[in-house]
């Protein structure tokens, strides 16, 4: 993919439309501008490309048009890199004048561009990292979140790790924000004893001094968070390191629909914990996974459907106002409202513009097309607010 690009897609049939009805107001002739700024390259990119996907398949399900205006989407690769994420993004701002940024996969991207998109007062609508600053006491009424809070996701394994009475845990996680809040997360709710806490650098793809060292520590569980290609090279280690059938591997975006395309059998049977699932009997659920599938020709991981509902979001704010995105006010509480329907079910904004939401137990199972899906089987927690929301001061 190409660091920057445009995509604007105007249906035939509303460009006539158009042309025969008297000319609007200037301001409703010009495309409402939403830049995409996402990790699209490397070994991380395969979920900026999930999310990506899942997003446009939202807008042009909608015909690239929202509020009686076209949408013209520029998307660019921060190629994991803070100081150029800043860059691109003033370029959104700036030249490009973008009413809307919406992506950003991982959270030392967002950490980097939340102030100089927030303080613009362009709305950022975050489609993956949530980070525990900007969940509390750094929140911004031009900030929302159509993921989840970094805490939460890893609260999940800690819970199933508690309930499941294990009583030696190690934890693995990239040395980063994500990282740490993922420790944070599991920590928060199993009370047995971490007997090792290993973190490695983002990007790491050889694991083979930690596994030695899990091993030696002989726990009754891994809990680990490696994301895109750290996950692939960390499963398929795990498994020549003969662990597998030693240690309980507990996770959190390491395997999914992502790098189950890189990791196959490797993953079977491994547990995980989501928002979402391709099992979940949400209306519209089913559809999505069908349509995404027809579309890109590979099954969708939670990050597409994260970026589906973020697409989903934005129309739905947009026909809110019927396209006047001059009044911000109205614009935010338009977004607040979240009219549309999530495919994970439920959905609704705390106070801090996270979601309120369920989370789930998910395995790798193969299914009979042969695709490789995490499937939710146990629901873990019901309409979740992460604990950060008390220190949002809006």
């Amino acid at each position: 993919m190409t660091s920057s690009r445009k995509i604007l897609a105007i249906a035939t049939a509303a460009v006539c439309a158009v042309g025969l009805a008297a000319a609007p107001a200037r301001a409703q002739e010009d495309p409402v501008k939403i830049g995409f700024l996402a990790t699209m390259s490397g070994p991380p990119g395969i979920i900026g490309k999930h999310l990506y996907d899942g997003f446009m398949l939202a807008i042009n399900q909608a015909k690239a048009e929202a509020g009686g205006r076209p949408i013209e989407v520029i998307a660019v690769d921060d190629e994991l890199k803070p100081d150029l994420a800043v860059a691109k993004a003033q370029e959104l701002i700036e030249r490009d004048e973008v009413d809307f940024v919406a992506g950003i996969v991982f959270s030392n991207i967002l950490m980097a561009v939340f102030r100089p998109i927030t303080e613009s007062e362009t709305f950022l609508i975050g489609g993956n990292a949530g980070t525990s600053t900007v969940a509390g006491r750094r929140c911004s009424p031009y900030f929302f979140s159509t993921s989840y809070q970094n805490d939460q996701v890893h609260a999940v394994m800690g819970k199933y790790a508690e309930d499941q009475g294990y009583k030696k845990v190690v934890l693995l996680a990239p040395n980063y924000q994500a990282g740490r809040d993922s420790v944070a997360g599991f920590n928060s709710e199993y009370t047995g004893n971490v007997v090792d806490t290993i973190y490695v650098p983002l990007n790491t793809l050889d694991f083979s001094a930690e596994l030695a060292r899990i091993a030696s520590a002989e726990p009754d569980a891994l809990f680990t968070f490696m994301p895109g290609g750290m996950g692939v090279a960390l499963v398929k280690q795990f498994r020549q390191a003969g662990l597998a059938d030693k240690v309980v591997f507990l996770s959190t975006f390491t395997v999914d629909e992502a790098t189950m395309m890189a990791t196959k059998d490797d993953a079977l049977g491994l547990y995980g914990s989501a928002q979402w699932a391709a099992n979940l009997p949400a209306e519209g659920n089913a559809e999505f996974v069908s349509s995404f599938k027809e579309t890109y020709g590979y099954q969708p991981a939670l990050y597409a459907a994260q970026g589906f509902d973020m697409g989903l979001l934005i129309l739905s704010a947009i026909n809110a106002v019927d396209g006047d995105l001059s009044d911000k006010a109205a614009v935010r509480k338009a977004i607040a409202a979240a009219d549309f329907k999530s495919i994970r079910g439920d959905f609704k904004f705390n106070t801090n513009q996270f979601p309120i939401q369920d989370f789930y137990l998910t395995q790798a199972v193969k299914t009979e097309d042969g695709d490789y899906v995490m499937n939710a089987v146990e629901t873990v927690f019901e309409d979740a607010a992460d604990s950060y929301a008390s220190e949002c001061k809006m």
